[in-house]
């Protein structure tokens, strides 16, 4: 068994590691924090038929429950973070390894011309992360192309650092649905310190960033589980939106996301409209701080947020 770390930076390395495993010499495990010149480099091996792609991601709640939810969506899920001895310590981190690592990895990797740049687009994506992309608004706000600003998407992609959900623009009745994806950094803590934000985020913050903690979370169960399972979400700009739907092959679970400890029938308007409207819909959810979960009507459950992992099992 031989492991190779940082392997993106030496490419050439994957032929040698196909040779040896065709003569079955030696099984490898390869990992990088980047994949952009593995992906997208000119006659890079992929090795066809022997690779199995895994991703390494943040502490999940099946591994570690956070004292507080607060905690979560403040400090992320990293372990080195997870393990600091207090807070402070953890802002400390989380600032050192936004502005060299991340800053540095992009410098290594060639990746971009102006650091500058691509240093404010980082606080922008930070903040508009979860929310449907507009990479004009960005561009403007940069004074780029906005071909530049997708491009800024893409390495964040590529070196791990962004997430992209895609929408779910299906329909038999709806012809706006949005199709734009949506974005959200690997790890809230990344995400804030990025941002450029404090620790006192007022309850309209911490709200939207629970939905992010909800959709990071579902992400990374489907990566648990064997069954082929995708994490979308669906938005008609002119009506109703749902946060994130579990897509199956034969069922889909539509997730809303509450800041409250007691959702009523009126948080489910949206839900109720979507599993009228997909058949492979059977039953909703609301992920919320509830101490229990109840039924909020016949199809719509709501669950406390320690039990997100559930979902992908429905």
């Amino acid at each position: 068994m031989v492991v190779l770390d940082e392997v993106q930076r030496v490419p050439e390395l994957v032929n040698s590691v196909q040779d040896l495993v065709d003569r079955r010499l030696a099984c490898f495990v390869l990992t990088g924090s980047s994949a952009r010149k593995l992906r997208r480099g000119t006659g890079v091996n992929l090795l066809p038929g022997r690779l199995l792609p895994l991703r390494l991601d943040p502490l999940s709640l099946a591994e570690r429950v956070p004292a507080r939810l607060q905690e979560a969506l403040l400090y992320g899920s990293l372990p080195g973070i997870a393990v600091a001895a207090d807070d402070a310590a953890r802002e400390e981190d989380l600032r050192a390894y936004t502005t060299l690592y991340l800053e540095e990895e992009v410098r290594a990797e060639a990746l971009v011309r102006n650091l500058g740049a691509f240093a404010r687009f980082l606080q922008l994506a930070a903040l508009e992360a979860g929310n449907i992309s507009h990479f004009r608004g960005i561009a403007q706000e940069l004074g780029v192309p906005h071909t530049t600003v997708a491009g800024y998407y893409e390495i964040l992609e590529d070196c791990l650092i962004a997430e992209r959900i895609e929408a779910l623009s299906q329909s038999r009745t709806r012809k706006k649905l949005t199709k734009s994806p949506r974005y959200l950094f690997f790890d809230l803590g990344v995400r804030r310190a990025a941002a450029d934000e404090g620790r006192r985020l007022p309850p309209r913050v911490l709200g939207a960033l629970f939905e992010q903690f909800v959709g990071l979370e579902l992400l990374r169960a489907t990566r648990e589980v064997s069954a082929p399972l995708k994490i979308r979400f669906w938005r008609d700009p002119d009506g109703p939106e749902v946060d994130w739907v579990v897509v199956g092959d034969d069922r889909w679970v539509p997730v809303e996301v509450k800041w409250s400890d007691a959702p009523a029938e009126r948080d489910t308007r949206h839900l109720q409209t979507f599993l009228s409207e997909y058949p492979k819909a059977r039953e909703g959810v609301v992920v919320c701080r509830t101490p229990r979960r109840f039924k909020i009507t016949p199809r719509i459950t709501a669950i406390h947020w320690q039990e997100i992992h559930s979902l992908v099992k429905m």
